[in-house]
C-alpha cells in the first residue's frame, strides 16, 4: 500500500487502528511544517522538537479517540499550539518558584550569617569582659546582666552606690578602648 497516496481521513482511520505504517506516514507529512511553526516561538530549536516529539507522542497514545470526520492537519496544529502555550505556562511559574526559592536562600543566608558574627562578637565581648578586674566586672554583670539599678547592686554588694556608678563607668572606659568606637556602639545595643 503506497500510505504517500491515502487521505489524511483514511490515514487517521488507519492510525485509530493501530497502523504504524499510517502514523509514520502522518509524521512524514507534518513533522517538518509543524516544526517551523513551533520553532518560530522559540529561541531554542530544541524546545520546538521536544513539543513536536510530544504532539506525536500524543497523537499515537490516544489514537482510538481520533475522529476520521475531523480535520487532522488542524487537530495537530492545535495540539502544537496548546503545548507551546503549556510550555510557556511551566517557564513562567518555574520561574516564579525559582525566584522564590533564591529569595527564601537569600535572606536565610543574610540570617545565618548574621548569627555568626552575633556569636563571634558576643564571644569577644565575653571575653573582654572576663577580663575586667573582679569586683568590676562582677558590678558591670549585674548592671547589664541582670538589669539591676545601682542602688540594688549597692545594696547586695555592700558597696556605695558612687562606687557602682564608677566601676560600670570605668568598664565602659576599658570595653570602648578595646573595642574601638564602632564595635563599643554595636556593644551598647546589644547588652
Amino acid at each position: 500500500m503506497d500510505y504517500g497516496k491515502i487521505s489524511d481521513y483514511d490515514l487517521t482511520i488507519l492510525i485509530r487502528g493501530g497502523d504504524r505504517s499510517a502514523f509514520t506516514e502522518v509524521f512524514n507529512r507534518y513533522n517538518s511544517i509543524l516544526y517551523i511553526h513551533a520553532a518560530k516561538k522559540f529561541a531554542n530549536r530544541e524546545d520546538a522538537r521536544d513539543i513536536i516529539q510530544e504532539v506525536f507522542g500524543l497523537l499515537w497514545s490516544t489514537r482510538e479517540e481520533l475522529e476520521p470526520k475531523s480535520n487532522l492537519s488542524g487537530y495537530l496544529y492545535t495540539c502544537v499550539h496548546h503545548r507551546v502555550l503549556n510550555w510557556f505556562n511551566r517557564q513562567k511559574i518555574q520561574g516564579k518558584y525559582i525566584a522564590h526559592i533564591q529569595s527564601i536562600a537569600d535572606a536565610n543566608h543574610g540570617t545565618t550569617d548574621n548569627l555568626a558574627r552575633e556569636r563571634q562578637l558576643s564571644a569577644i565581648i565575653e571575653k573582654e569582659i572576663e577580663s575586667l578586674p573582679p569586683k568590676m566586672r562582677e558590678v558591670f554583670k549585674m548592671s547589664r546582666y541582670d538589669q539591676l539599678s545601682h542602688k540594688e547592686i549597692a545594696e547586695i554588694l555592700n558597696i556605695g552606690e558612687d562606687s557602682v556608678r564608677s566601676h560600670v563607668k570605668n568598664a565602659l572606659k576599658i570595653l570602648r578602648v578595646k573595642f574601638g568606637l564602632y564595635k563599643f556602639l554595636i556593644f551598647l545595643i546589644f547588652y
